[in-house]
């Protein structure tokens, strides 16, 4: 596949309506319920619900290697700050973070502490550190080298979080309803800003991301809209509804690596995409040509490309740049 790291920097309009499928995978069994690329762009991981993690080879399109969890289980699962390494939480026994060795496939450390389903699992961009949040209502600060808690919060709902592009600071969407950050050499203090946030009823949130610039706050649900904030101020600035979602799962988006556009999983198999620069505007919808709903989605954060995925999953390419 000819991915262009330098193209890939900057989108505009015409590039984002080019981009179609090139390239679908049907090897899997069950659902996909996480993915996440490596820092360097070259590689993709997955999870699904049939306890398999699968790695992609993003630059030659290819299916590089499939791993089992059959014993913990495996969800939210995202490479470390090496390649062949990875973090997940888990489906059975009990709630436990698993550190992985992806080349022999052998767990490096265990990281005990959640009593309840973990909702939120995220790698500081910068460092060892990473976040994790649970139905058990606490948010959880933790360093690949020690198997104890580096920080506890109990809060009053079940958090979502992330961190933000340079590691300084995270957010939490609590209960549904706000967004609080804080300052990691200091989040003991409690948060150092707070923002209440439009609600859709009967809707929880799934996910919480910032954009790569940093300045924006994008909130997903089990409802049919996805929302953005100002991360400065907490000013709402995008409403992106009309997503199909008839079964109410988690829906995804996912921003371009200049931040520009927005692209949002439909349960139609759709790509609804908006420019985030403008009030409420819609770019185009992308045909997912049958690939399923759009259950997990993420922009290559050094190349030209997308991933999709649902029982199948497939990588998307402006038209052009595919071989």
């Amino acid at each position: 596949m000819d991915l262009d790291e330098d193209r890939g920097l900057k989108m505009c309009e015409d590039s984002v309506k080019k981009m179609k499928v090139t390239k679908i995978f049907r090897e899997n069994t069950d659902i996909i319920t996480s993915m996440n690329f490596s820092q360097s762009g070259d590689l993709l991981i997955t999870s699904a619900e049939d306890d398999q993690i699968v790695i992609y080879d993003c630059e030659k399109g290819l299916q590089k290697r499939s791993l089992n969890s059959k014993k913990y289980g495996v969800d939210l699962i995202n490479f470390t700050h090496t390649k062949n390494t990875a973090i997940h939480s888990s489906t059975k026994i009990d709630d436990t973070i698993r550190y992985l060795s992806l080349p022999d496939n052998k767990y490096l450390r265990y990281f005990p502490g959640h009593a309840k389903k973990v909702t939120t699992l995220c790698m500081s961009p910068t460092d060892d550190t990473f976040l994790s949040g649970s139905l058990d209502r606490t948010l959880r600060l933790w360093d690949l080298r020690s198997p104890n808690c580096q920080g506890l919060m109990h809060l009053q709902g079940k958090p979502v979080a992330a961190f933000d592009p340079e590691g300084l600071i995270f957010g939490a969407g609590i209960n549904n309803e706000s967004v609080k950050l804080y300052d990691l050499r200091s989040f003991d203090k409690g948060p150092f800003a707070t923002f209440a946030c439009p609600y859709e009823q009967d809707s929880d949130w799934s996910s919480l991301k910032f954009s790569p610039d940093g300045k924006l706050i994008m909130i997903c649900g089990y409802g049919t809209m996805t929302f953005v904030i100002d991360a400065f101020n907490g000013r709402h600035l995008h409403t992106f509804s009309g997503l199909a979602n008839s079964q109410r799962g988690p829906l995804e988006a996912t921003f371009s690596p200049d931040s520009q556009f927005a692209f949002c999983g439909s349960g139609d198999g759709l790509i609804h995409v908006w420019n985030t620069t403008v009030k409420d505007c819609k770019v185009c919808i992308l045909d997912g040509e049958n690939t399923g709903p759009v259950g997990c989605i993420q922009f290559n954060p050094k190349y030209m490309m997308m991933a999709t995925a649902y029982k199948n999953m497939a990588f998307w390419l402006p038209h052009g740049y595919e071989d």
